[in-house]
C-alpha cells in the first residue's frame, strides 16, 4: 500500500519568512496612517513628517522583498 502523505508546497522556514513579511508590511501601513485634521478647515502639515513620507513606504517595501525572498527560497529536500 502506497503511503500517501500530503508535501507542502513551501518548507517551514518559507512559511515563517512569509508570516514576517505580511507583519512588515501592517506595520508600514500602520506607521502611515494619521496625521490628519479633524476640522476640514484647519491645514495640518502632520501628514508631511517623516514617519508618513520616508519611514513607512520603506517598511512596506522591505516587507515585499522579505515576502518575496520567502517564495523564491530553495527548500533544503
Amino acid at each position: 500500500m502506497k503511503d500517501n502523505k500530503q508535501e507542502f508546497l513551501f518548507d517551514k522556514a518559507n512559511y515563517k519568512f512569509l508570516l514576517i513579511g505580511i507583519g512588515v508590511i501592517v506595520l508600514g501601513f500602520i506607521l502611515m496612517s494619521g496625521g490628519g485634521s479633524d476640522d476640514p478647515k484647519v491645514y495640518s502639515d502632520a501628514i508631511f513628517d517623516f514617519r508618513r513620507i520616508r519611514l513607512a513606504p520603506t517598511t512596506v517595501l522591505i516587507g515585499f522583498g522579505i515576502t518575496i525572498y520567502s517564495i523564491f527560497k530553495k527548500n533544503n529536500k
